[in-house]
């Protein structure tokens, strides 16, 4: 079974985003806990996913027992052996909030996609269509 062309564009789309996000919160909070020993520094891997404080992404989600339903969760993770301090994580998850909340329109324009709360974790949610099958 082959993935439709207009589902891998919207990954990729999903992709950039949180690679974004990466370097925004990689900018934004250097040096804040020292890498993951396994970790490369900043710029150094093939990916902004495997480099770095920081590894973003997302991850589709049906939403069974959700309050929003389908969608796909962001993951923010920082990547050290220290314990995080609780304020810092949650300025790490705000700062996160706040800077996806303002790039959808940039990554989804035309879409109606909302982050939202759902539980412990965040998740996009609205519009992931992929149009009408006469468009592919």
């Amino acid at each position: 079974m082959s993935t439709h062309p207009k589902q891998i564009q919207l990954e990729q789309k999903l992709r950039d985003m949180a690679d974004d996000l990466d370097h925004y919160l990689e900018e934004r909070f250097e040096g804040l806990y020292p890498l993951h020993p396994n970790r490369l520094p900043r710029g150094k891997a093939a990916s902004v996913a495997y480099d770095g404080l920081f590894s973003t992404g997302t991850q589709f989600t049906a939403g069974y027992g959700s309050e929003h339903g389908r969608g796909y969760v962001l993951s923010v993770e920082i990547r050290t052996l220290c314990p995080v301090d609780e304020k810092d994580r949650k300025a790490v998850e705000e700062a996160s909030r706040e800077y996806i909340e303002q790039i959808i329109p940039r990554y989804l324009p035309g879409r109606t996609v909302e982050l939202k709360r759902d539980g412990s974790v965040y998740k996009l949610v609205g519009d992931f269509s992929l149009g009408s099958s006469s468009n592919t």
